[in-house]
């Protein structure tokens, strides 16, 4: 009797849909993406480091040695009735210096890749618990159609927020949703732990479930594939 991996272990079997919301198909979700418990500890320092590495850090001040001018003493040290003075860019005056200003920082947080990994886990079966992923066998248009993506999302019953997760690129669709500001596309290569938290419905393409954590796209599988099958051949 063969025995399953954890790799190969099933979170759960769920509807594949057309555009129209119609099922055309099922297909199971591995344990090791969309199953286990959800760690929320880790979630939140993973997308605290990736809020963080999105920081430009450009911020600038400067500070009485960097603004021009100041060079003479304003007025005497003494007998004005007025206090003393050295320069008119210390920091209390207009058009001086800023004492202990901004200057540019990294902000960037060390995060180690199974970190990474263990947070989209954790988001992906927090979404799959809560019942907001759908797989849609392919989300693709003709033509570039706003008006025909919101019928589909509608038919697909997805959120007011929704993350939109392609196998490969296609135009049509990208264009399709770029105007629909709840919409945030995505390929499958780029999936992250923060923008699943922050969708309130996640659609996947079929195509796009099994190359979850590859780092690939479908493009490039088939580009793999395609390789491995030529050597062996020439064997």
């Amino acid at each position: 009797m063969a025995t399953r991996t954890a790799t190969d272990a099933v979170a759960a079997t769920v509807d594949v849909l057309d555009l129209a919301g119609k099922k055309v198909g099922s297909v199971d979700l591995s344990a090791e993406w969309f199953g286990g418990e959800v760690n929320i500890p880790v979630m939140h320092q993973v997308v605290t480091a990736q809020l963080a590495a999105a920081r430009q850090g450009t911020h600038k001040t400067k500070t009485r040695a960097e603004v021009s001018g100041g060079g003479r003493k304003p007025w005497k040290q003494k007998g004005t009735g007025r206090a003393r003075q050295g320069s008119t860019r210390s920091p209390q005056w207009v058009g001086g210096g800023v004492s202990h200003g901004r200057v540019p920082k990294d902000w960037t947080q060390r995060v180690n890749r199974k970190m990474r990994r263990s947070a989209l886990r954790s988001a992906l079966a927090d979404r799959l618990a809560g019942g907001n992923i759908v797989v849609v066998d392919r989300f693709a248009f003709d033509a570039p159609t706003t008006k025909g993506a919101v019928a589909a999302l509608s038919a697909l019953d997805a959120g007011p927020n929704v993350l939109l997760v392609l196998a490969d690129f296609d135009e049509a669709a990208v264009l399709s949703v770029r105007n629909l500001g709840s919409v945030h596309t995505l390929l499958v290569d780029q999936l992250n732990t923060h923008d699943v938290l922050v969708s309130d419905t996640v659609v996947i393409e079929e195509a796009a479930v099994a190359l979850i954590g590859t780092g690939m796209r479908s493009g490039d599988a088939d580009i793999e594939i395609e390789v491995a099958t030529g050597e062996e051949d020439g064997q």
